[in-house]
Order: structure tokens, then C-alpha cells, then sequence
């Protein structure tokens, strides 16, 4: 019988940079962390590089700049397969428990090994396939070679991770994957200073509505909406302000109580600061998103009891409870519908007051990394031959 209390050696595949928090979001890091905290020693085999990588990079921008067409290159054969051939011989006279591949689907496809695999995904190729612009209008091999691979990984891997049931439903319906082997576990915050649970709960709603919107893809992010929203909040008589972090609007979209932050680097601590600051005045987080795996910007909302308004796409449902840490709106909702919804939760103090300590307690009791890594321990010491803990 396995020994439960025996620290797990964890080998970390991860094909992006494992020390910075740019990577996947900052999820590749947040989720290491976690595993170190409480599950075992873990030992980075990545990122992974190579010049197959970067040739089908080029191979990508040139399809695109030629045929407008796209073309997934992670998930290219040629590319996997080397991939895998570099990731077995970092395992090579190396002994380890158990191999976790945040994303590492390019990685494991070809990978032969006894160890047990995880695989922690955000959404499978077929939940990604014609919903993200990034793998649509996929030229056919592209796509035919997007699904073998992620055949592969899936037969590969002894446990498939999820942060919602959006993706681990399309795990068992769209790929066939025995849903014994899926798990659901919300990922958390990419934070590295909690704000305090008083000072949280102490905030107060602004003499402004002040919404803040944070994302890299103004489009993507569902920044035309946004800026609906706060048209109409003013035409109902609420003095609003919007603040982008992340992106840079079109040229038309400019008002005079919009405030553009082009980009906060969570590494430089004077931008991570200005960014908790954010989180901390503003009176919502409004990201009316076209398209998301999941959000971790819900999460680090939720820890500073800030409420989000958002849409019920793909995997947010992971991460926003409606009425718990915010509402998920229509896919088809427009300004008028999330101004309405705002302006109500605005203008009732005793309705806001809930929301905004419902959404610390989803934070404390979901949506953080511990909660991660103590029942992703549970399910790495099932798969290493132990039993879970009582």
C-alpha cells in the first residue's frame, strides 16, 4: 500500500515557462506552487523548446498572411512527436511518481512512459474548435492532426483535470473519454498577496459606479459591450466610469470617463500593486466575454469581494456562480441588459453588500489555489497505488 503521508515526486511537463507568470495566464506557475505546497517535490521538465516549434510558428504566420486560414501548431504531429522525444529523456535516470502536464497535450501524445499521467486542461481541442478565432477557419490537416493528438493525450493520460464542467463535459461527449478518469476542480487566484478578509469585507461601494474591465483581447473580452454598458448606465442616471486594463480599444471607442490602462505586468510589484488597487476601488468586474475556457480574473475578483458581470460562455460557469460572486448573462445580452442588471445591484445597498461577501467566501471556499491542491492530492495518490484521505 502506498504511504499516504510520503511527499510524491512530481514530474512537471509543462510546456510553457513554469517560472513566470505570464505563462498560461499564470496559471502554469499558481498550479506548480500549489503542487509543492501540498501534494510533493515537484521537478520541472520544461518548457520545452525546439526548432520544430519554431518552424511550425512561421508555418502558422505565413498560412495566415497567405490563405487567411489557421493552422494549430502546438498541436502539429511533427512537433508532438518531438516533444515527447525531448520530454523522455529529461525523465531518463530519473525516478518519479507521477508526470503532470499542465496543457502538455503536444507533450504526452507520444510520450511512452509507465509513469501515471495528469493532464490539466482548461478545454479540449473540440470544445476550442470554432468558438476561439485562434482555432477556426483551420486548414483541414490541421485539424484532422489537432484531434489526433488530443486522441492520443487522452488515451496517454490516466486523469484528465478541469476547472469546469463545460470542459470536462465535452472531455466524456465530444472525445469519448470515460469520465472516470475527469475530474473537476476550479483553479484559484493568481495572487501572491491575499488582501485581507476585513479589509474586504469593510469596502464600500463607490459615489461612482466604477467598473473595471480587465483582458488582453478588447474584442474577445467583450470590450464593445462594456462600453454599451456604460452608455447606458449614464442615459438610466448613473454616474459611471470604465477602466480598461489589458487592452487598447479602437480609435471609436473613446469617452471622457474611460480610462485606458494598456498593460500591468503582475511580475513588477509596483504594477501588481496598481492592479490590486484596481480591484479594490472598483465596484464591479465587467467582462462580457465572446469567448473563455474559464477566467481566472473571476477568481481574483472574488478574493477582493468584488463582484463580476460577465457571460454565460464556455467554461465561466467554472468561476461565476450566479448570485454568489456575480451574474452570468445571455450570450446574446448588449449594454442595455448589463446596465439594467448593474444599476439594480448598485442602487440596493443591502443586495450589493451580500454579493460582495458571497464573493470572498466563493474566493475562501473555491476559488483559490490550496483548494486546489489538497483535492488534486487526493486524486494524484489514487492513481500512485494509495488511498484517498478521510
Amino acid at each position: 500500500m502506498y504511504d499516504k503521508n510520503r511527499r510524491l515526486k512530481i514530474a512537471y511537463l509543462s510546456p510553457e515557462d513554469p517560472h513566470s507568470k505570464r505563462s498560461w495566464s499564470g496559471i502554469t506557475y499558481y498550479m506548480a506552487q500549489a503542487l509543492q505546497m501540498h501534494c510533493g517535490d515537484v521537478y520541472y521538465l520544461g518548457p520545452i523548446t525546439s526548432i520544430e516549434q519554431r518552424l511550425a510558428y512561421q508555418l502558422s504566420r505565413s498560412i495566415h498572411s497567405l490563405f487567411k486560414k489557421h493552422i494549430v501548431h502546438e498541436r502539429l504531429l511533427f512537433v508532438a512527436r518531438k516533444h515527447a522525444k525531448v520530454a523522455a529523456q529529461r525523465l531518463t535516470g530519473q525516478v518519479f511518481d507521477v508526470i503532470f502536464a499542465p496543457i502538455g497535450a503536444g507533450e504526452i501524445a507520444f510520450l511512452e512512459t509507465n509513469l501515471p499521467i495528469v493532464l490539466a486542461e482548461d478545454a479540449t481541442f473540440a470544445s476550442m474548435h470554432n468558438y476561439y478565432p485562434s482555432c477556426s477557419n483551420l486548414l483541414r490537416w490541421s485539424e484532422r492532426e489537432g484531434y489526433l493528438v488530443q486522441d492520443m493525450a487522452y488515451k496517454k493520460a490516466q486523469v484528465l483535470l478541469y476547472p469546469s464542467p463545460w470542459a470536462a463535459d465535452s472531455a466524456i461527449k465530444d472525445c469519448g473519454v470515460n469520465g472516470q478518469k475527469v475530474h473537476v476542480v476550479p483553479f484559484g487566484a493568481n495572487l501572491d498577496a491575499v488582501p485581507a478578509r476585513e479589509a474586504v469585507l469593510a469596502r464600500k461601494k463607490s459615489d461612482r459606479c466604477r467598473l473595471l474591465m480587465v483582458g488582453v483581447d478588447w474584442d474577445r473580452k467583450g470590450g464593445g459591450i462594456a462600453f454599451e454598458t456604460l452608455l447606458r448606465l449614464e442615459e438610466l442616471g448613473i454616474q459611471a466610469e470604465l477602466t480598461i486594463c489589458g487592452s487598447v480599444p479602437p480609435e471609436t471607442y473613446r469617452h471622457e470617463r474611460m480610462k485606458v490602462i494598456p498593460s500591468l505586468n503582475k511580475q513588477n510589484e509596483q504594477q501588481r500593486k496598481e492592479l490590486e488597487k484596481l480591484y479594490m476601488e472598483a465596484d464591479f468586474l465587467l467582462v462580457p466575454s465572446r469567448q473563455e475556457c474559464y477566467g481566472i480574473v473571476f477568481c481574483e475578483a472574488s478574493a477582493f469581494g468584488l463582484p463580476s458581470i460577465t457571460s454565460d460562455t464556455g467554461g465561466i460557469a467554472g468561476a461565476v456562480i450566479d448570485g454568489i460572486n456575480g451574474f452570468r448573462l445571455s450570450y446574446t445580452a448588449r449594454g442595455n441588459e448589463y446596465a439594467q442588471l448593474i444599476a439594480d445591484l448598485y442602487t440596493n445597498d443591502q443586495c450589493y453588500n451580500k454579493l460582495v461577501r458571497s464573493s470572498r467566501e466563493a474566493f475562501e471556499s473555491k476559488l483559490n489555489w490550496d483548494t486546489w491542491g489538497m483535492a488534486v492530492r487526493d486524486i494524484l495518490l489514487e492513481i500512485v497505488g494509495g488511498k484517498k484521505h478521510d
